[in-house]
């Protein structure tokens, strides 16, 4: 450690990036401090992915023992949900890895956790509680929190956010989400499943406006069949109090919306955490969407400052997140040369049939000047699917024709987010459709598919 700092590293903000961060320049040496004023784990743990999938799993089940009879099974009366106890499971499962990260940031000698809000005062000097810590090099990992639109009579209603939705003590009568993205689709189907009367109002012209339009119109589907009410296309303008419930107005391609709720979900996208913590003060950049401006190697606009995770804007992913993390102690520890450059990072959606996504769709693969080749399988037309009684969705790989190689892979069916890994490794390592053709799938599986859909590159359209 220099003579002219506390430490060597100061990395402000505890979540899945600037946890390992900390930690692995911790454990090669580094007397690290660890500046975090709420709980270790950051979104993902406390507020995201853990919680949110262990509620989704809840939701499944009920939905599952609906359908009981389709399957021979004889439930015998109402399937309940039990709210309370779902939200207590879902406490006891994030507890139980929250807990493991304090017990291992305890454990890392060269580790220094600090409890308290840090504040920039210079590109290498920090106010932290009542003192102030400085460092040669300083990691940002301040996060993002959701987003709350500029929409009339929103600061006269009590509107819920994501964070808000796992933790209410009984179901809402009716829910109004707004947004149609990744967060609010998982919300709607698993409240709806919970027993609310759910309607998703999303301005795009489809819901997951990321995804293949394909595979948007499976989600949309399913939610319909589900009894779930969507309006696409559809932009809210005015919130209103309606008694003890929130009217919810606005106008779309399908009308005017007109809609009262006991509850509204806003969800539509994250506001990054830069604005408390001193970034003018040490020269520090954004964009103009207010995240942290850095390189493909993670450095600021101040020498010696790095910002990783969602504080510096998509991708925003836990495990991209975890891969900052990686390269970027690598280089501080050890002066490794890292970028993100042609880095492949897949992501999913967890309604329910599962969205697995890598690489470039269809319309970016022509966009960026390939001839493309492309392969489908309905799984509707698969051994497995049928057993299981999941034939929604399909496998479709975007390539590039004159080489044969896979440029994307986009899955929606069942347990897409788990099956996609295999083309992810793929694409990683430059295969081809015939290698994938070419490799033997165990039968009956959901991956089968994927070899379905590979061989399938090859036929003519």
């Amino acid at each position: 450690m220099s003579d002219d700092h506390d430490f060597d590293l100061v990395v402000l903000g505890g979540g899945m990036a600037g946890l390992p961060v900390a930690m692995k320049c911790a454990y090669s040496g580094m007397e690290t401090a660890l500046v975090e004023q709420d709980l270790l784990g950051g979104t993902c743990l406390n507020r995201g992915c853990i919680p949110t999938k262990t509620m989704i799993r809840s939701a499944e089940v009920t939905h599952l023992a609906r359908r009981g009879e389709e399957f021979g099974i004889d439930i015998g009366g109402e399937v309940a949900p039990d709210l309370e106890a779902i939200v207590d499971r879902k406490d006891r499962v994030v507890e139980s890895i929250r807990q493991g990260a304090y017990d291992n940031v305890d454990d890392n000698d060269d580790l220094t956790l600090i409890e308290e809000r840090g504040r920039f005062e210079s590109p290498h000097e920090l106010h932290v509680g009542d003192r102030t810590i400085s460092a040669e090099r300083v990691v940002i990992n301040t996060g993002a929190r959701p987003t709350m639109p500029p929409i009339d009579g929103l600061d006269d209603v009590a509107v819920l956010d994501s964070t808000d939705m796992l933790f209410l003590d009984e179901v809402p009568d009716s829910l109004v989400v707004v947004g149609g993205g990744y967060v609010g689709c998982e919300y709607a189907q698993m409240y709806h499943r919970f027993g609310a009367d759910v309607t998703v109002v999303q301005r795009p012209d489809r819901l997951l406006p990321r995804e293949e339009p394909d595979v948007s119109r499976v989600i949309e589907d399913v939610f319909v069949e589900e009894g779930i009410d969507v309006h696409t296309g559809t932009a809210v303008e005015s919130l209103d109090p309606s008694g003890e419930d929130i009217r919810v107005e606005g106008n779309g391609s399908d009308g005017t919306l007109d809609v009262t709720a006991s509850d509204v979900l806003m969800a539509v996208g994250r506001t990054p955490n830069t604005d408390e913590i001193g970034l003018d003060e040490a020269g520090i950049e954004t964009d103009e969407d207010g995240f942290v401006a850095t390189d493909d190697r993670f450095a600021t606009t101040a020498e010696g400052v790095y910002a990783i995770g969602d504080v510096s804007g998509p991708p925003m992913f836990t495990h991209s997140a975890r891969d900052n993390a990686d390269r970027l102690s690598r280089h501080l520890a050890h002066g490794d040369d890292v970028s993100t450059e042609d880095r492949v990072v897949p992501w999913a959606v967890f309604t329910d049939p599962q969205i697995g996504h890598v690489g470039l769709t269809e319309r970016e693969a022509r966009d960026a000047g390939y001839e493309v080749g492309v392969g489908r399988q309905d799984l509707a037309e698969q051994g497995k699917p049928k057993a299981l009684g999941e034939t929604a969705g399909f496998v479709k790989l975007v390539t590039d024709a004159d080489s044969d190689e896979l440029l994307g892979a986009h899955i929606v069916g069942e347990q897409g987010a788990e099956i996609v890994h295999e083309l992810v490794l793929a694409i990683e390592l430059g295969a081809t459709a015939e290698d994938v053709a070419d490799t033997m799938h165990i039968h009956p599986t959901l991956p089968e598919s994927i070899n379905s859909a590979a061989g399938g590159v090859h036929k003519p359209s």
